[in-house]
């Protein structure tokens, strides 16, 4: 595998966990496309300490021999790739983005930061969120308009030229959420119509 590739995916991995973005030590997924090959995180690998060995390698179009232990969002990874301009996808298991997304069905950011950089997030509520076919017929098409997406109850999605690029989105929902979920804490009124 190449080393800086490795390293670039180890290192997003670990800026992930050390800010808090995931719900769980092992969940979440980050993948990088190159040409028509697809590096992905492996299923059940720790997302702060990733080895070598916990970057699956497969095709784009078809499965490989060790694509098995590939995390279980892989269709949704090549999904995204095949309907979108998307090079990188992480996917974080977002605690403030979680949360708002069981009680809205698309995230307005509230403050000048989030909606300099997001008009709106929006929520995909389907019946199984775990790289599921419905999943993979339903994201792409709203991340064609959108950097970033959020799953009712499961997570953020969100797609770039490359991971420092995804991961800006998801650090920008996270805050966004969190600004609202303080807000709305501190009996502050969220749902006001769009400034922008």
């Amino acid at each position: 595998m190449d080393e800086e590739l490795y390293e670039e995916m180890r290192r997003y991995g670990e800026f992930l966990e050390n800010r808090g973005l995931n719900l769980s030590s092992h969940s979440g997924n980050l993948s990088v496309r190159r040409g028509d090959r697809m590096y992905i995180k492996r299923r059940g690998a720790m997302m702060g300490d990733l080895k070598e060995e916990d970057v699956v390698e497969t095709g784009l179009e078809e499965d490989d021999s060790g694509v098995i232990i590939a995390s279980t969002e892989i269709g949704v990874h090549r999904a995204i790739y095949k309907e979108t301009s998307a090079l990188a996808i992480i996917h974080a298991h977002t605690p403030y983005a979680v949360s708002l997304s069981l009680v809205r069905d698309e995230i307005v950011p509230i403050d000048d930061e989030g909606q300099y950089h997001l008009k709106k997030v929006p929520i995909l509520d389907v019946e199984d969120s775990i790289g599921s076919d419905e999943v993979e017929d339903l994201l792409p098409p709203i991340l064609q308009d959108y950097n970033a997406a959020i799953l009712k109850g499961h997570g953020t999605f969100a797609h770039g030229e490359n991971l420092e690029e995804a991961y800006n989105w998801i650090t920008v929902v996270e805050s966004i959420c969190k600004v609202i979920y303080m807000v709305e804490n501190l009996g502050g009124d969220t749902q006001k119509e769009e400034r922008w």
